[in-house]
């Protein structure tokens, strides 16, 4: 039996031809959309949507090509594909205001991890009527993220650039060994012991196991036409107008950037803060999360 969210309600909701989400809502309020990373789905965001769902309206869905929600085949979807790739950013982020409309809501806050912080960036430049505050956990825009991946220290994001690769080859070599590739990185990733249970990792390895094609799909739009979409837009002074929150681990420290800077060339409004703990922060410093999200909504 698939885990859920204690106290949420799950539905199924179209969100373009052929594409349906899984997403997990509950709670009353101004509405607040949760987008969950790599290699995880809307588990993540269990406690902190737990906490939040006391006085918002909550959302939590499987991005398209994860968890439960439908993968379309990177060449299926006509619309998609007419704009680059079903799995750019670009679509997926479509896919989330089509989610909140289909809820009843126009205007809505919106935070991602990791992935789903690129989604929630291609949402606040492409519908910035619809996104009222903005979070992006643990990641860089698109374009900035290949600008600083260079030298040695890149190793870190081999998976980048695996994934980048042409159909084929890299989804042969994950499906060879899924549990090792994706248990790589929760394990690697996490910096509070016991922050994932078993059972959810398992869970997410399940998910990922059963998504290879979708998830390299999206990866791969982010080598290619997810970059595309970021230089127009920073070539047209493009920039992000609502309030925006970023929490980081200091990869600026050890890639050799300056993260901060990186954010203030794309927001008027930017509040960002370097953190002590993991990538899962949303399983790993619940509270603090939750609270940053608050805060973030009271701007």
């Amino acid at each position: 039996m698939s885990l859920l969210i204690p106290g949420f309600d799950y539905r199924r909701v179209p969100v373009a031809d052929g594409v349906s989400l899984n997403v997990a809502v509950a709670g009353s309020g101004s509405p607040l959309v949760l987008l969950h990373g790599f290699p995880q789905t809307h588990l993540m965001w269990r406690h902190v949507a737990a906490d939040l769902a006391a006085d918002h309206t909550v959302i939590c869905p499987d991005l398209r090509g994860y968890g439960a929600s439908d993968k379309p085949a990177a060449d299926a979807d006509a619309a998609a594909e007419a704009d680059g790739a079903a799995y750019s950013k670009r679509t997926m982020a479509a896919d989330i205001v089509a989610l909140a409309r289909a809820l009843g809501h126009d205007r809505f806050a919106l935070a991602g991890h990791d992935r789903g912080g690129l989604v929630a960036f291609r949402a606040g430049l492409d519908h910035p009527a619809a996104i009222t505050h903005l979070a992006c956990l643990d990641v860089l825009p698109t374009l900035d993220m290949w600008d600083v991946m260079r030298g040695t220290t890149a190793a870190v994001g081999f998976h980048l650039f695996l994934m980048a690769q042409p159909p084929g080859l890299p989804e042969r070599m994950i499906a060879a060994c899924p549990d090792d590739f994706f248990g790589h990185f929760l394990d690697l990733w996490t910096g509070v012991p016991g922050a994932i249970p078993a059972e959810v990792r398992t869970a997410y390895l399940d998910a990922c196991r059963a998504a290879v094609p979708s998830i390299v799909a999206d990866y791969r739009a982010s080598a290619g036409v997810d970059v595309d979409h970021d230089r127009a837009d920073r070539d047209a002074g493009r920039r992000l107008t609502m309030p925006l929150t970023v929490l980081q681990q200091d990869w600026g420290a050890a890639l050799g950037y300056d993260a901060a800077a990186v954010w203030r060339a794309w927001a008027d409004d930017l509040e960002h803060r370097t953190v002590g703990y993991g990538h899962f922060m949303a399983e790993e410093a619940p509270a603090d999360i939750a609270k940053a999200l608050r805060d973030l909504l009271s701007r």
